[in-house]
């Protein structure tokens, strides 16, 4: 009887001690409930949109070397050159995508931009507080600065930007660039002549018909390189000495990749090789402008 009562006790712990697992181990099924939402809830690398599924779409104006204008080979053949078109391929690289370049006149990149036909305008931009309405800037990537340029037969003329503001002086300045509001802030009792082109204000400039130019100093001086008779005779004071990438207006997931891609580009020496390569080209056979002009 007691081997009896004996067995039965132990059975009853054993079958008490089973009961008392189980209730153990219920709230590990929400713990690794928990665990798994933790796990979906993490943020997912944002994808990058573009007006082509797959393609950088780049406008840009070929009239500004040494940023961007065509290089002459040995054969004839223009190709579409500068550091910010290297720069271009460089982005398109690192963002997995393929690059299409598109000429236009500079307002037209512009345009193109407010219309958000075109994913990106790289065009020597400047961070003007008026751009930013249209679209979105990049971090700068190049400084700068801002110059009147003239005839080195005429730079006796122009002591100090007072001088160049005179109503007898026609001053030249790209429609829709920061040159053209520097020339009617500095000059705005002079002539003002703007046109499309920045070698149309060039060869206006040689031929005299232009007293003087607002021109972005280092274009300035890539002109003075083929131009020998032009000068960068006053530096012209402006707040934003740099350039930077205008990149579709809300578009943030394609600006944060641009602004890595610069990075990138910059602290692995790419952008320094660049911007020699795009003035040794340009210090030869170019073509400033678009090919069907």
């Amino acid at each position: 009887m007691k081997k009896l009562f004996a067995l039965l006790l132990t059975l009853a712990m054993v079958l008490s001690l089973a009961a008392c697992g189980s209730k153990d181990e219920t709230p590990e099924t929400p713990a690794d409930t928990t665990s798994d939402d933790t796990q979906t809830e993490e943020p997912a690398e944002t994808e990058i949109s573009t007006v082509v599924p797959g393609v950088l779409t780049v406008a840009t104006s070929p009239d500004f070397a040494p940023y961007e204008f065509y290089a002459v080979g040995e054969d004839g053949t223009p190709t579409l050159a500068g550091f910010d078109m290297a720069l271009a391929q460089y982005i398109a690289d690192y963002l997995g995508l393929e690059l299409d370049v598109i000429p236009m006149d500079f307002d037209g990149t512009i345009m193109e931009l407010t219309n958000k036909n075109v994913d990106l305008g790289m065009a020597g931009y400047s961070p003007d507080p008026d751009r930013a309405e249209v679209m979105d800037f990049s971090d700068i990537y190049i400084t700068g600065g801002q110059s009147l340029v003239c005839l080195e037969s005429n730079k006796d003329k122009f002591t100090s930007l007072e001088d160049a503001n005179n109503p007898d002086y026609q001053i030249g300045a790209q429609i829709g660039s920061i040159q053209a509001g520097l020339a009617k802030e500095y000059t705005p009792d002079a002539d003002i002549i703007e046109l499309s082109k920045v070698p149309d204000i060039i060869a206006e400039l040689i031929t005299g018909k232009m007293d003087g130019a607002f021109i972005e100093t280092m274009v300035a001086e890539s002109y003075a390189k083929n131009y020998p008779e032009l000068c960068t005779v006053l530096p012209v004071p402006y707040d934003a000495e740099g350039s930077v990438v205008g990149v579709c207006k809300g578009n943030e997931a394609l600006l944060a990749g641009v602004n890595e891609a610069i990075a990138a580009a910059k602290a692995d020496g790419s952008f320094d090789q660049y911007v020699y390569e795009a003035n040794e080209l340009a210090s030869g056979e170019i073509i400033e402008g678009l090919l069907e002009d």
